[in-house]
């Protein structure tokens, strides 16, 4: 008699653990694309970086939670427990690490902006060693000190600072927002499936913008203007379709991604993958935009990339 072998139970579970590091991967690409998406955006529409940060988590929002209506509508039912949780999250998760983001980038080069927001990632291993207590290796601190290095000669502090002072203040306050978003979206997905959690964080994100800067004085008319694109064969397009990009590829997807990743990596395991953003988003911003460092500032991103990996793989 011909035995029948049944799969075993772990096995689709060890496939998804296996393809969590391509979903960060794919994440960090769209990630890195939509920069420079949104720095053309930024550029051709005349929307404000708070406008367009707005227009982004609003879409993004609206997007998925239409879809949650009909696939998962128990997914986003909120406890009163949890709205104190999921307000902070999403004004400093997603809130503020999109806005400053932009402002970063409107000021800097994408490369030099990202590899400040990153060095964030340091921060999870010390919030781990001094607020939870936990135990880390030694290489922590020559990590911290590869990091700080770095990002001194990506800044070229021995001019003066170089780099443009409210650019370099943003990208280092996204840094503070990054960690936080890996933080709480690691605790966050052991309670509901990721797609909710990405919604719920854009939910609250997006009241806090209308708060901010009521929808009925958007200028909409900015988004019926033409956006040149890099590259003589590229021509232009809508500023709107720009801003669906933004949406779809750049928002819903990527953190759609990167919370996904979550369910089967850890915080620190992900901010390790995460760290080829800045490298991916530095080669399309070089290929597209002919943003590009200078020796000092390539050695120095290198050095960061190096402190980081070493800081994530303390825990």
């Amino acid at each position: 008699m011909t035995e029948i072998a049944f799969p075993h139970p772990a096995a689709p579970a060890r496939a998804r653990r296996r393809l969590a590091p391509v979903l960060v991967l794919l994440a960090a690409t769209l990630f890195a694309l939509n920069g420079s998406v949104s720095k053309v955006a930024l550029q051709s529409s005349g929307l404000s970086t708070l406008r367009w940060t707005e227009l982004r988590s609003t879409g993004a929002f609206l997007g998925l939670a239409a879809w949650l209506a009909v696939r998962d509508p128990r997914s986003v039912r909120v406890a009163r427990a949890e709205v104190a949780t999921l307000v902070a999250y999403g004004i400093f998760g997603f809130a503020f690490v999109q806005w400053l983001y932009f402002v970063a980038i409107d000021r800097l080069p994408i490369g030099v902006a990202l590899l400040f927001e990153f060095s964030g990632i340091v921060l999870i291993a010390l919030w781990a060693r001094f607020v939870r207590r936990e135990p880390v290796r030694a290489r922590l601190w020559p990590a911290l000190a590869l990091v700080l290095a770095g990002l001194a000669f990506v800044a070229q502090a021995w001019q003066g600072l170089a780099l443009d002072g409210v650019g370099l203040a943003a990208s280092l306050a996204a840094a503070g927002s990054l960690a936080l978003f890996y933080l709480q979206g690691e605790r966050l997905v052991g309670g509901r499936p990721p797609l909710a959690v990405v919604c719920l964080g854009l939910l609250f994100a997006s009241v806090f913008w209308a708060l901010v800067q009521p929808w009925w004085s958007f200028p909409a008319g900015a988004l019926g203007r033409s956006a040149d694109l890099p590259g003589a064969w590229l021509g232009s397009v809508p500023v709107w379709l720009l801003a669906l990009a933004s949406v779809l590829l750049g928002t819903i997807a990527p953190f759609a991604l990167s919370i996904s990743a979550l369910q089967h990596l850890s915080a620190t395991a992900v901010g390790v993958i995460a760290t080829f953003e800045p490298v991916a988003a530095a080669i399309v911003a070089w290929l597209w935009l002919g943003e590009s460092l200078d020796a000092a500032q390539l050695a120095g991103g290198v050095v960061v990339l190096a402190g980081i990996l070493l800081a994530e793989t303390s825990r």
